[in-house]
């Protein structure tokens, strides 16, 4: 896997191992950012936070494609090893804070001033685990997600989603096996 476009175009990207890790498809990568950027003008200079980041690929192409900063959350210890291995090699460490723990239970997003409260959420946790709404109403509660932050959650085709409270829909596209829902946080 490598970064699609922007200032670290063509940079491997390490993807760790394991039956939970699955790495948003290049496709639904380069759709999604397409409309990110073209639809929504929503990634220069936003402060982004990568949840269940996995390799931090998605993180990653935000910065490459300018926006200010990245937090991504990860519990697990090898993902999270990896994710620390693509930041280097895409010489973003200063604008990079990597979280190890669970989305579910973060820690209050005061402590990460620089990086917070996140423009642009991605979500990206194992599909049918009914994650995503849980996870976004505890990152909201703990002040991880800006009142207008536009989020970017991918989900099984056939997995079912509640919207939580405080959360509108915009798009939704599909991407082989993957959902990919546009939401607005509208506090």
């Amino acid at each position: 896997m490598r970064v699609d476009s922007g200032s670290h175009r063509g940079t491997r990207l390490a993807v760790p191992e394991g039956k939970d890790v699955r790495p948003t498809s290049d496709r639904a990568r380069q759709a999604i950012f397409n409309i990110l950027v073209h639809g929504f003008d929503a990634v220069a200079e936003a402060k982004v936070l990568d949840v269940f980041a996995g390799s931090g690929a998605l993180g990653l192409e935000a910065l490459s494609r300018g926006a200010k900063s990245l937090i991504a959350f990860e519990k697990d210890r090898a993902a999270a090893d990896c994710i620390k291995r693509n930041v280097a090699a895409c010489h973003e460490t200063e604008r990079t804070t990597i979280v190890p723990g669970d989305a579910l239970n973060p820690p209050e997003a005061h402590r990460y001033k620089r990086f917070t409260p996140a423009d642009l959420v991605f979500l990206d946790p194992p599909y049918a685990q009914d994650l995503i709404a849980p996870a976004l109403t505890t990152l909201k509660e703990r002040g991880w997600i800006a009142g207008h932050a536009l989020i970017v959650a991918e989900m099984g085709d056939r997995d079912i989603f509640t919207l939580p409270a405080g959360f509108q829909p915009i798009d939704e596209r599909r991407y082989g096996k993957a959902r990919i829902l546009f939401l607005r946080h509208a506090a």
